[in-house]
C-alpha cells in the first residue's frame, strides 16, 4: 500500500532551544523529517524557536517560523496555511508532543481540519500517564516494579510507608527525568516528593520500589499501519538501574544478555508497542533485567516518538529511524521502503552489527559550582560522544578519547586517582568520572568483586577494563626499541592511543607512530553498512580499526581497507565533538553549512566527527564521514589516508581550533585563516599588543603566569579586575575579582586546572555597554554580516547575554567606532573567513574586549535573523574561489532579532544561578519584535541588571 494521497503539506513541529535532557538529537531528527517529506513532493511548514540549528534554516522546509512553540503561534500559523493536511510531532522531543496535547485540547486540529500523523495523542496519554500505563502492562501481562500513582503529599507518604526505602519517584509528563529521584532514606523524602509533584505538570507522580543493581536495557523499534515491526537497535546500559538513560555509559549490541532473554525482551516490546494504540513511526521501550540466572524482565517505560536514543541507534546501525518513521506516519509500510546504506535491501531488514559502539555523555558540573554531582534519575549531562570499535574496549577507548577532557583515554596517562578512599567514593557515588575510576581502582588492586558489589557493574564489563590493565602492565616492561609488533599491534586493537603508549614506555608520541609506521601497524577503515557486510553497502560511512594482515592471492601482505581514496580534489571539515556548554549546536551548523558550500566549489567534502546527535554525523550530509573522534592521532592518520587540498578549523568551535597547530607543524594547509593569525588573537597579550600598534583601545591591561605575578599587575591596574585564560572557549575560568585575595585565590585555582597558561589581567569597565560584531574577511576586503547590543551590562558572557540585531541605542559615533575597529582588526589578523570580536562601549569610547577569527556562536542567529547564507559565503572565501565583493549581501529583517539564552538551572536547585563572565546557557531562542515600545523587549531590559555575580 503506497502513501496516503490526501497528505499534499505537513506542519512539523521542532523541539525549541536546547536544555539538558533535549538536546541537538530532535534537531537531527526534525532535519532528517523534512527531507524525508520533501523527497515526497510534501510541503513542508516548520515552527521551531531555536536560531542555532539546521533544522531552522531557509533551506530545510518551504515556510520555517521562527516563533514561540505555543498554541498562539500554531494558530498564526495555520490561519496563514490553510492548506496545510497534517501536523507531525513526533521528532520535536517532549515539547513537541506537550503541545501537540495542548492543542488538540483547545480544538486546534480540529478547528483547522488537520491530521494527526505519526502517533496517537491516546498513546501518549497511556505512556505518559504512569497510573493508566501500568493498568495497561498488568492487562496485557508485562511485568512491573510493585509502584502506585500518588496526586497528593499525603497519599505519597502512605505508598512510601507501604513499600519501604529505597523508592523511586518518577513525574508525570516529564522529559530528562525532570522531578525524578531515588530516596534511600525516610528523611530526604518529604523534600523530593514534593518536588516531583510540583515538576508534573498534572501534579502526578509514580512510586515504585528501585530496583538496584539491575540491568537496563532500550530498544528501538519502528511500526507500520500494516503492524509489521522491526527492531533497529538493543542498547545496553553499562550502568546498572538507577542512573538516567542519558547519563549512563551505553553499548550496541546489548553484551551480557542471554539469546532466550532478548528473544524475550524482543516479544515483550512488540506486544507493548501494539497494544498502545494505532500509530506509525518510531518507538523507545525500556526494560530493568534481574541480575541473576532468572534474568527476569519488568518494564520500565515507552515512549511513542523518536527519542534520545534513536539518533544514538541511527548513527550505531546506519539505519535513519526519523527518515523512515516519517515515510511510515505518510502511510507507506516498511516492505515498501529502501534501506538507503544498502540501497538494495528493504527497511524491513533488521541492522546487524559487526562492530560495537559506546556511548559517553558529556557533562559541564564544572560551570555549576556547587552542584551535586552525583548521578541518579535525573538526567544532567549536555552532550554525548560515540565511539566505533571491532571490540568494547577499543570503542570505550575512542569514546573516552572523543570527550575533550584532557584525558587520552582511559589510565597511562598519569592523570587517575590514586587514593583509596577518593576512588572508593567515586565508585559507590556515580559522577561524570566514573568510567575513569572504574580503571584506577582496577590499577590500585580492588577486587573485581569489591567493585562489583559497590557499582553493580556486569563483571563482564569490568574483565574488559581488568584486560586494558594487564596489557598496560605488560607494555610497560619494555621500552620502545624492545617492543614487540605482536604487542604493539594488540594495544592498538584495543584503543589505546599512541600517547598512552609512549606513557607506558617512557618515551614521545612521535616516537611509538614512527615505530608503527615502521611495523606497519596502520588503521584501516571499514564501512558502517548495517548488514554486517551480508550485502554490498554504497554509503561512504566509516570507522576506523587496526587489524592483522591478510595474505592477498598475489602474495602481498595487507590489512583490508573499505574507504577507497578518490582522485578528485577534497577538503576535510574539522568537526566540534560532544557539546558543552560554551560549545554547542551552533557550530554543528556551521560544519553542515561548510561541507554543503565545499561540495558547491567541486570539492570532494569530507567529514570527521564523534557526535552521535548532530546533523555533521548524518551519514549522507558529506561526500565522507569519518565518525572517529576529534583527537590528533585518528585526524592524522585521516589525512595522510585521504591527502586534503586542506582542513577546515574555523567552523568546529575551539576543539577543531586547537588541532590548527598540530596541522600547521606538519605542513598539513589550514584552510582560510592562518595558524598564526588564529594563534595572535587566541594569545591575549600578543593580541593587546597589535591593537596598541594599529592605535585601537582596549581595557588597560596585563599578562600573568604565576599568582605572584598577577599581584605585581594588579598594582599598576585599578580593581576590578577581569581575569582570563588563554586558549578556551565558553569564558571558562573567567572571573571578576574586587581585591587581592580573591584574585590570588582565583589565578591559583586557574593555573591548577590549566597548567602554564597565559592569564590576561585587565581593568573591568564597570556599568559598559557590551556589544559584538560578525564579519566575512577576504584578507582585503571586509563585510560585517551583524552587530548586536547586549541588553545586559558588561561583564555577563556573551553566550548568557540578551541580545539585539541591530543595536537599540548606540549612536552613530559609536556605530561608526564598531565598524571601523572590525575592518581594521579583521585585516590586520589577516583574516580570511569568518572573524567574531566584542567590544565593551564606556563614555562613547568602544574598547576591544577580544577577537576570534573564526566561526562563533551568533552567525547562525544573524544568518537566520538576516535569511542570509554567511556560512556559505565564507566557506567560499577561506577555499579561495570567491572574494567578499562576489556576494551580492541583501539583509532582510523588520523590527529586531532578539537573541534570548536559555538556562538548565532547574537540574542543578542549589546552584548560584548569577551570571557572570563564565557562560552557563544550554542553549538560545530567538524572538522577533516589530519596535522597542514591544512588550517583550521592555521586560528584557527591565530585568537586565538582575543577575551580573563578581
Amino acid at each position: 500500500m503506497p502513501k496516503r494521497t490526501d497528505i499534499k503539506s505537513v506542519l512539523l513541529i521542532g523541539s525549541g532551544p536546547i536544555v539538558i535532557g533535549q538536546a541537538c538529537e530532535f534537531d537531527y531528527a526534525g532535519s532528517q523529517s523534512l527531507r524525508s517529506l520533501r523527497e515526497e513532493g510534501i510541503e513542508t511548514i516548520l515552527i521551531n524557536s531555536n536560531p542555532a540549528t539546521i533544522m531552522t534554516d531557509p533551506s530545510m522546509a518551504d515556510h520555517v517560523y521562527l516563533l514561540p512553540l505555543t498554541t498562539k503561534s500554531l494558530r498564526k500559523i495555520l490561519e496563514e496555511h490553510p492548506q496545510i493536511d497534517a501536523v507531525l510531532p513526533t521528532m520535536g522531543g517532549q515539547t513537541a508532543l506537550n503541545l501537540c496535547i495542548e492543542a488538540q485540547d483547545k480544538g486546534i486540529w480540529e478547528d483547522h481540519n488537520v491530521d494527526l500523523i505519526g502517533v496517537d495523542i491516546d498513546a501518549i496519554n497511556i505512556t505518559e500517564d504512569r497510573e493508566k500505563f501500568r493498568n495497561l502492562m498488568e492487562k496485557i501481562g508485562v511485568g512491573m516494579a510493585p509502584q502506585a500513582t500518588a496526586t497528593s503529599f499525603l497519599k505519597g507518604k502512605e505508598i512510601a510507608q507501604e513499600f519501604g526505602f529505597p523508592l523511586c519517584i518518577r513525574s508525570s509528563f516529564t522529559l530528562g527525568g525532570a522531578g525524578a529521584a531515588i530516596v534511600h532514606k525516610e528523611e530526604d523524602y518529604d523534600e523530593l516528593l514534593t518536588l516531583g509533584l510540583e515538576v508534573s505538570p498534572i501534579h502526578e507522580v509514580m512510586i515504585d520500589k528501585a530496583l538496584l543493581g539491575w540491568k537496563e536495557y532500550e530498544l528501538e523499534l519502528l511500526r507500520d499501519k500494516n503492524d509489521n515491526v522491526v527492531i533497529i537497535c538493543t542498547i545496553e546500559n553499562m550502568d546498572p538501574m538507577g542512573i538516567h538513560t542519558g547519563d549512563s555509559i551505553t553499548v550496541a549490541p546489548a553484551m551480557t544478555l542471554s539469546d532466550r532473554t532478548y528473544q524475550k525482551m524482543r516479544d515483550m516490546a512488540i506486544h507493548m508497542m501494539r497494544s498502545i494504540g494505532e500509530f506509525e513511526g518510531g518507538c523507545n521501550v525500556q526494560f530493568a533485567v534481574s541480575p541473576d540466572e532468572r534474568e527476569e524482565i519488568i518494564a520500565i517505560e515507552i515512549n511513542p516518538r523518536v527519542s534520545r536514543s534513536s539518533a544514538l541507534a541511527s548513527k550505531a546501525t546506519g539505519y535513519p529511524i526519523a527518515k523512515v518513521a516519517t515515510k511510515l506516519a505518510l502511510g507507506y509500510t516498511l516492505d515498501e521502503l529502501n534501506n538507503q546504506i544498502t540501497g538494495n535491501t528493504s527497511a524491513l531488514f533488521e541492522p546487524t552489527l559487526d562492530y560495537v559502539i559506546v556511548k559517553i555523555p558529556r557533562w559541564n558540573f564544572d560551570k555549576f559550582e556547587g552542584s551535586d554531582r552525583t548521578l541518579g534519575l535525573q538526567m544532567k549531562s549536555v552532550g554525548e560522544v560515540m565511539g566505533i570499535g571491532r571490540s568494547f574496549q577499543e570503542a570505550l577507548h575512542k569514546a573516552t578519547q572523543s570527550l575533550e577532557i584532557k584525558r587520552n583515554g582511559l589510565g597511562a596517562d598519569g592523570k587517575g586517582y590514586t587514593d583509596y578512599n577518593q576512588v572508593i567514593d567515586k565508585l559507590t557515588n556515580a559522577s561524570w568520572d566514573r568510567v575513569f575510576a572504574l580503571y584506577d581502582a582496577i590499577t590500585m588492586g580492588i577486587s573485581l568483586s569489591r567493585i562489583h558489589e559497590i557499582t553493580r557493574i556486569d563483571m563482564w564489563y569490568l574483565k574488559q577494563f581488568e584486560e586494558l590493565h594487564e596489557l598496560e602492565k605488560e607494555i610497560g616492561k619494555f621500552d620502545i626499541s624492545s617492543l614487540s609488533r605482536k604487542l604493539l599491534l594488540e594495544a592498538k586493537q584495543k584503543g589505546f592511543a599512541d600517547r598512552q603508549i609512549a606513557h607506558m614506555l617512557g618515551c614521545l608520541e612521535s616516537e611509538v607512530y614512527k615505530k608503527r609506521d615502521e611495523m606497519n601497524i596502520n588503521r584501516v577503515y571499514k564501512l558502517v553498512d548495517t548488514c554486517a557486510a551480508e550485502f554490498k553497502a554504497d554509503t561512504p560511512y566509516y570507522y576506523s580499526t587496526f587489524e592483522a594482515d591478510v595474505e592477498t592471492p598475489d602474495g602481498k601482505r595487507a590489512a583490508q581497507n573499505e574507504s577507497i581514496v578518490t582522485d578528485k580534489k577534497k577538503v576535510i571539515v574539522l568537526g566540534s565533538g560532544p557539546n558543552r556548554i560554551g560549545q554547542g549546536i551552533e557550530f554543528d551548523y556551521c560544519c553542515v553549512h561548510g561541507v554543503f558550500a565545499a561540495q558547491e566549489c567541486g570539492y570532494e567534502a569530507i567529514m570527521i566527527n564523534c557526535n552521535p546527535e548532530t546533523v555533521s554525523t548524518d551519514f549522507d550530509t558529506a561526500d565522507k564521514l569519518y565518525f572517529e573522534p576529534v583527537f590528533w592521532e585518528h585526524i592524522y592518520d585521516i589525512i595522510r589516508h585521504e591527502k586534503p587540498e586542506g582542513v577546515i578549523v574555523q567552523l568546529g568551535g575551539q576543539t577543531a581550533l586547537k588541532l590548527a597547530e598540530k596541522l600547521d607543524r606538519y605542513g598539513i594547509k589550514v584552510l582560510g585563516t592562518s595558524y598564526e593569525a588564529l594563534d595572535l588573537a587566541e594569545d591575549r597579550g600578543r593580541f593587546s599588543k597589535l591593537l596598541k600598534d594599529i592605535d585601537i583601545p582596549y581595557p588597560p591591561f596585563d599578562i600573568a603566569t604565576t599568582p605572584d605575578e598577577a599581584l605585581k599587575v594588579a598594582d599598576k591596574l585599578d580593581f576590578p579586575i577581569l581575569v582570563r585564560p588563554s586558549y578556551v572557549l565558553g569564558g571558562q575560568g573567567m572571573k571578576i575579582v574586587i581585591n587581592k585575595q580573591e584574585l590570588e585565590e582565583h589565578v591559583v585555582d586557574i593555573l591548577r586546572k590549566i597548567p602554564n597558561n597565559v592569564l590576561l589581567l585587565d581593568h573591568y569597565l564597570d556599568g559598559a555597554i557590551e556589544a559584538e560584531a560578525d564579519a566575512i574577511c577576504d584578507g582585503e576586503n571586509v563585510y560585517i554580516i551583524g552587530i548586536m547590543e547586549h541588553i545586559e551590562p558588561c561583564g555577563i558572557h556573551s553566550g548568557d547575554s540578551n541580545a539585539t540585531l541591530p543595536p537599540f541605542n548606540l549612536g552613530d559615533l559609536v556605530m561608526q567606532q564598531i565598524k571601523d575597529h572590525t575592518k581594521k582588526i579583521a585585516l590586520a589578523l589577516k583574516t580570511v573567513g569568518l572573524i567574531n570580536i566584542q567590544f565593551a562601549i564606556k563614555n562613547d569610547i568602544v574598547y576591544i574586549i577580544e577577537a576570534n577569527p573564526r566561526a562563533s556562536r551568533t552567525v547562525p542567529f544573524i544568518a537566520k535573523a538576516y535569511g542570509e547564507p554567511y556560512v556559505n559565503y565564507a566557506t567560499k572565501v577561506m577555499l579561495g574561489e570567491k572574494k567578499v565583493t562576489d556576494f551580492d549581501f541583501n539583509p532582510q529583517l523588520k523590527g529586531y532579532a532578539i537573541k534570548q539564552p536559555v538556562f538548565s538551572f532547574n537540574k542543578f536547585p542549589n546552584v548560584d544561578k548569577r551570571l557572570g563572565p563564565e557562560m552557563k546557557s544550554t542553549g538560545e531562542s530567538i524572538l522577533f519584535v516589530d519596535s522597542l515600545k514591544d512588550d517583550e523587549f521592555y521586560e528584557l531590559y527591565a530585568r537586565r541588571r538582575m543577575y551580573l555575580s563578581k
